[in-house]
């Protein structure tokens, strides 16, 4: 598993900047586009009942105030264990949310 300050770079080199934001307070002034992200609950596989793998993924929420971004397809196909898995339009910025296995 790589780390979560290794994730933060690639996240920021994809952007081109420094807008990404790990577990944000909810008064943090974000610049768009930008991507928020954090851990969510993670996953056990298990053999014999003996648990043998954990994993935690990430959410991953890219905010772009373009309804069309080409962003959405780039962060959707950049890690082979990344899926897309809501999105939605708040205020005229448009969120899609990811999960990565990381």
């Amino acid at each position: 598993m790589a780390s979560r300050l290794k994730l933060q770079r690639e996240l920021e080199e994809f952007l081109g900047n420094k807008n990404v934001y790990f577990q944000p307070p909810e008064s943090a002034k974000l610049k768009y586009p930008c991507i928020v992200y954090k851990h969510v609950v993670g996953r056990t596989d298990y053999a014999d009942d003996i648990p043998y793998h954990f994993n935690r993924p990430y959410e991953i929420t890219l905010i772009t105030q373009d309804p069309d971004s080409p962003l959405v397809r780039e962060l959707g196909l950049k890690y082979p264990t990344i899926r897309q898995i809501n999105s939605f339009n708040d205020n005229n910025r448009y969120h899609d949310i990811f999960r990565l296995y990381y």
